[in-house]
């Protein structure tokens, strides 16, 4: 057995020598060469091919479609903005036809139009008025009175809401107050202001201040109540002090409510300067308006009433506008006015 074994191992190199010689030849030349120029040919012709095909059509088509897209919806919002404004104007034309309607044909039904100017007759008188100084010294008048009053009440409102509602004991002392005299009519405060004031001037701007003040305290304060004090601890917590909360968590946090308590304010305001403008005013749209009554000049009323609502439209217009200004940071759904 040793000696076959001994005899057979110098054959065995042999075998080894014929068979990986012919055999590792054939397999890489046949597989190797063959393979791998077909593999790197047919992936890269398949992966170009599928780019060209596939990816760039698909790209440059889903670019269209997204602006595409994009530009439907703009589309769709201005034609609706369009549509509403066609209904408001509609609206408004509506009114006006009926009143035209009622007062020409002196209706006396439940209500008595038979009295009341048509459009011709206030038409003219507003080409009458418009045109004298008169009427422009009566509007700058009344806007004076209302910015004077409405900023000292914005002013004065936001800060005394803030501090009733940041401290406790500020609280503890204004609040009785406060709520003591909120529930008086602004127009009943009217002979108080023209005994505690030297000239009606100031009187009238004290109406328009109270009528402003606590619309505009109460929607602060609970615009601060109402804030989360999850964020005045974040910003605690990374040492922040009052000064930096009051600035960069109350402020900020409270616009929206702030806002809120303007728009009201302004409207209220215009009610009371308007009404104490008729009692001890002497210049203004509300104390023309209020003549022109006791001289029986009935289209002149009317031009005086739609003065004052386009006044306080304007100006409420304008606070509403400055809030979306300021708090633009907020989210909103998309706007369709």
């Amino acid at each position: 057995m040793t000696a076959d074994a001994r005899t057979a191992d110098p054959h065995v190199p042999a075998v080894q020598a014929d068979v990986q010689p012919d055999v590792q030849p054939d397999v890489q030349p046949d597989v190797q060469p063959g393979v791998q120029p077909g593999l790197q040919a047919g992936v890269r012709a398949d992966v170009q091919a599928g780019v060209q095909a596939g990816v760039q059509p698909g790209a440059q088509a889903g670019v269209p479609a997204a602006a595409s897209s994009v530009a439907g919806r703009r589309r769709a919002r201005s034609g609706a903005k369009a549509r509403r404004r066609l209904v408001r104007a509609a609206s408004l034309l509506a009114a006006a036809g009926l009143w035209q309607v009622l007062t020409v044909t002196d209706a006396h039904l439940w209500l008595r139009f038979d009295r009341l100017p048509t459009l011709g007759e206030i038409g003219a008188s507003a080409a009458s008025r418009v045109t004298t100084q008169l009427y422009w010294l009566d509007l700058l008048q009344s806007l004076i009175r209302i910015l004077t009053g409405f900023g000292l009440a914005a002013v004065a409102g936001v800060a005394a809401g803030v501090l009733v509602a940041r401290s406790a004991r500020a609280g503890d002392v204004l609040t009785p107050l406060f709520e003591a005299v909120r529930p008086i009519p602004a127009i009943a405060l009217v002979p108080v202001a023209i005994l505690l004031f030297p000239t009606d001037e100031q009187g009238i701007v004290f109406i328009t201040f109270a009528a402003a003040f606590f619309p505009i305290l109460v929607s602060t304060r609970h615009a601060v109540r109402a804030l989360p004090t999850l964020w005045e601890d974040a910003v605690r917590t990374l040492g922040g002090g009052r000064r930096h909360v009051l600035a960069n968590v109350v402020l900020p946090g409270i616009l929206p409510g702030v806002f809120g308590g303007l728009s009201v304010g302004m409207g209220v305001s215009w009610i009371c300067v308007i009404s104490a403008e008729m009692i001890s005013g002497e210049f203004g749209v509300g104390y023309r308006t209020w003549m022109s009554y006791t001289i029986v000049d009935y289209p002149a009323v009317i031009v005086g009433m739609i003065t004052i609502g386009l006044l306080g439209w304007l100006t409420s217009a304008a606070v509403e506008l400055a809030g979306r200004r300021v708090t633009r940071w907020l989210p909103r759904a998309e706007e369709t006015s």
